[in-house]
């Protein structure tokens, strides 16, 4: 399955596609200081599943630019902190992390953090990119200017050494989300401010900045810099000098001289070069993955699930519409849904059982879910319970002669419209889940149907409303404000618009209209007291209740619990991967948070 992922700050989904889908020209963009004559498979690291399309721009103040500077990937420039999705911890990277509170959170830089050209990495450089929004409403980063409303610097000894704290405000007067703070600061890279506000003085303004390439001996803070690249692969070289090497890893380098990421068209062929060993690791979607055991690709798991669970894929339904506005036809088409066999048969297994709501009931987000609201509140398969709760509301299907589902009618006796589901065509598994869907729902009685489209459409119907029902992952990343952004993600009407009006970019669905005789204001009160709550007990009984509203109004369709990325490997060129009997990092490619750590466990096969 193509995936586009969802841009770090908030640009919209069609520009997002659009960008991805635009790039460079054909032909091999070679840096001033390439000098590169091959790539020695002992010294080189194939990873891909990123970039689909041709590289367009490596500006890291861009809202999209290619792969490795676009997402939360941190080979090239830095965040000051790393995340890791297996254990919840926040780890160090270019600051540690050393305190926390509903009204700040204090990060140390580390001394020993440098630019590629020798220059320390300073406060001056975190302010710069964190405070840009300040100056240009047209940056990426404006919206960290709602979670945190100043950041302090004050010098101090750490272990001997003269350091800068940096205390980041909560902005309480804005969204007083320490959760959304927290997941800022392990997402932003730091970008240099000596070389960017030159720029930003000499082409009068951030609009220009923007149109630079930067792909020409960048100054970074990673391990990796950009080598070269075309529309065929993107070439990062190791950095001998890269600061973190004594800081953080005593004197070690990473194993591969090279890291590629390969620039494949489809699903199919990133399989293959997997399996022949073309490929060393990929984080795209493969049917059966067990069946490649033999030509030594790996999963975290040696068997079911196989992947660490870290997202919910769902249908989300437009609750503006009829019957969709009726929460009792929602539960009941909840209620067609048959998980096993999206389990089984779309996304070949790679799910734990689904239990009802918006928590997963294991791992980090394990200790929020409360078993007995869900059998209370919650949904399972069971067409029967379906049937029992349409008739009960009035709705009556209409078959044909044959048998076979026709339409629908409510209880004044109107048609219901066919409800379609809107998907894009060519993405395998989500094809399959909706398909599955949709029999269930029809065996029902509801009269609904596939509405596979091509990925332009898919992406600006998201914001928009223009759909009854579609396929989507919120909160795909999995990050420190989880589970309550994925409460935020379908459920706050913070910014809720009608069809047609503004676009948004949470509650697709529309659901829990502020203005109408329905709205439950109490929805939003736990939105906003969750995220400033730090005692346990008391943020679990916010997240039973939010959820367990979440499970009789229904919004949504959650269908299958999958990975945050599918991490598979192969073990042919190199070994030392992390998986459950190796977890020295997270089972992510390791490009993205604490995952990257793993490049200096890799071990090539000689």
């Amino acid at each position: 399955m193509k995936r586009m992922k969802l841009p770090m700050y908030g640009i919209s989904l069609a520009v997002c596609a659009l960008l991805i889908l635009g790039g460079c020209k054909d032909g091999e963009q070679k840096p001033a200081n390439d000098t590169s004559t091959g790539f020695p498979r002992t010294q080189t690291l194939y990873l891909a599943g990123s970039q689909w399309g041709d590289p367009n721009s490596f500006n890291p103040l861009a809202d999209w630019p290619a792969w490795p500077i676009n997402d939360r990937f941190n080979l090239v420039y830095e965040p000051l902190l790393a995340y890791n999705t297996l254990s919840g911890q926040i780890e160090p990277l270019l600051g540690k992390l050393v305190g926390q509170s509903a009204d700040s959170i204090l990060v140390v830089l580390n001394p020993a953090a440098k630019w590629s050209d020798g220059k320390a990495v300073t406060s001056t450089d975190v302010k710069f990119v964190y405070e840009l929004g300040k100056r240009y409403k047209s940056a990426a980063t404006t919206h960290v200017l709602d979670y945190i409303s100043d950041i302090k610097v004050d010098i101090i000894d750490d272990a001997g050494v003269k350091a800068e704290q940096l205390t980041f405000m909560i902005n309480k007067a804005g969204r007083n989300n320490p959760l959304v703070a927290m997941d800022i600061l392990q997402a932003i890279r730091i970008v240099p401010a000596h070389v960017f506000e030159p720029q930003l003085a000499k082409l009068k303004g951030l609009a220009e900045v923007l149109k630079l390439k930067m792909d020409s001996s960048p100054v970074v803070s990673g391990p990796y810099n950009l080598l070269t690249y075309s529309n065929e692969k993107i070439v990062l070289k190791r950095r001998a000098d890269y600061w973190g090497n004594a800081a953080l890893y005593q004197g070690k380098l990473p194993a591969p001289e090279y890291v590629i990421h390969p620039i494949y068209k489809s699903n199919d062929a990133f399989a293959i070069a997997l399996q022949k060993g073309d490929l060393d690791a990929s984080q795209t979607f493969i049917p059966r993955i067990w069946l490649k055991n033999k030509d030594n690709v790996k999963t975290w798991y040696d068997k079911p699930p196989y992947f660490v669970p870290g997202s919910i894929p769902m249908l989300l339904i437009n609750t503006t519409k009829k019957p969709l506005d009726d929460r009792n036809f929602r539960r009941a088409m909840a209620y067609a849904m048959d998980y096993q066999a999206i389990k089984e048969l779309a996304v070949s297994g790679y799910s734990p059982d689904m239990k009802p709501g918006l928590i997963m009931p294991f791992g980090i987000e394990g200790k929020f879910y409360n078993d007995a609201s869900a059998k209370t509140s919650g949904t399972v398969f069971n067409l029967e319970e379906s049937k029992k709760i349409l008739a009960a509301s009035g709705y009556k299907s209409v078959f044909k002669s044959d048998g076979t589902l026709d339409s629908m009618v409510d209880a004044k006796g109107n048609r219901v419209p066919t409800l379609y589901i809107k998907s894009p065509a060519g993405w395998s598994d989500w094809e399959a889940m909706v398909s599955i869907a949709v029999k269930g729902m029809r065996s029902a009685g509801i009269d609904v149907r596939e509405g596979f489209v091509d990925a332009s459409l898919y992406w600006p119907a998201l914001p928009s409303g223009d759909f009854d029902l579609i396929m989507h992952k919120p909160a795909a990343a999995v990050t420190p404000s989880l589970p309550w952004s994925r409460f935020e993600s379908i459920m706050s009407s913070r910014n809720w618009a009608p069809v047609g009006s503004n676009k948004m970019n949470e509650n697709q669905g529309r659901y829990n209209n502020p203005k109408s005789s329905t709205y439950n204001p109490r929805v939003d009160d736990l939105l906003k007291l969750i995220p400033t709550l730090s005692d346990q007990a008391a943020q679990k009984a916010a997240y039973t209740e939010l959820n367990t509203i979440f499970m009789q109004d229904q919004p949504a369709l959650p269908l299958c619990l999958l990975p945050e990325q599918f991490y598979e490997f192969s073990t042919k060129h190199w070994t030392g991967w992390q998986n459950e009997k190796n977890p020295i990092a997270p089972p992510l490619l390791p490009w993205i948070g604490a995952a990257t750590k793993a490049l200096w466990q890799l071990k090539p096969v000689k």
